[in-house]
């Protein structure tokens, strides 16, 4: 039993944290991804906060890692399913899922810029809140292949997980607590995802 109590005592309460933290914010990420209720931005932004209060070495670059990776695999098992669905004469609950998501006027923008742009409006929609779903459906409207919307997807999701790491980065350097900077990465993130839709009422009101 006294290599119990020595593993024990050598186990730092940053690495229980890291064994428990990187597999939940994969997860996390991951489901966000395929069901896009969760605000995984927030989560990414939260856990680069408690990253940069850290003294682990490595601790900021697996945050990228894992939220990246969740990322582009959450979308390309999403997109999977979509073109599932597509096929299918009776469709699917994650087509409807997608469609549900997508407005029409949001659907033909992110149709239009689609044709124009190609691959560089996979990287822009990750980017911008609420998004995501209208390309995503234009890119299977158009039929494109798995690989083609993957090798589009993956620096989006690099770009992603980079902007909300950023804005971890920054709540964690203005609060000397983590809890702090948590909240303040948090208020940020919802501040940013609501702000385009506000713009568009306010503009559509007057």
């Amino acid at each position: 039993m006294s290599w119990i109590a020595a593993a024990t005592a050598t186990t730092s309460p940053e690495s229980a944290q890291q064994a428990i933290g990187y597999p939940s914010l994969f997860l996390l990420v991951l489901f966000g991804a395929l069901v896009p209720v969760i605000p995984t931005g927030a989560l990414v932004s939260s856990a680069a906060v408690v990253a940069f209060h850290q003294t682990a070495p490595f601790a900021m670059a697996l945050v990228f890692v894992t939220a990246s990776l969740a990322a582009f695999l959450g979308d390309v098992a999403l997109y999977w399913l979509g073109r599932r669905g597509m096929g299918s004469k009776n469709g699917s609950r994650w087509l409807e899922a997608i469609r549900a998501r997508a407005p029409e006027e949001r659907l033909a923008q992110a149709q239009a810029k689609l044709a124009d742009h190609g691959v560089a409006v996979l990287v822009l929609s990750r980017l911008v809140p609420a998004g995501r779903i209208p390309v995503m459906l234009a890119c299977l409207m158009a039929e494109w292949p798995i690989r083609r919307f993957a090798r589009g997807n993956a620096p989006a999701c690099l770009a992603w997980a980079v902007t909300y790491q950023l804005i971890g980065i920054l709540g964690g350097s203005l609060f000397p607590e983590p809890w702090e900077g948590v909240v303040a990465a948090v208020v940020l993130t919802v501040v940013i995802s609501v702000a385009p839709s506000l713009w568009r009422r306010v503009r559509t009101a007057s």
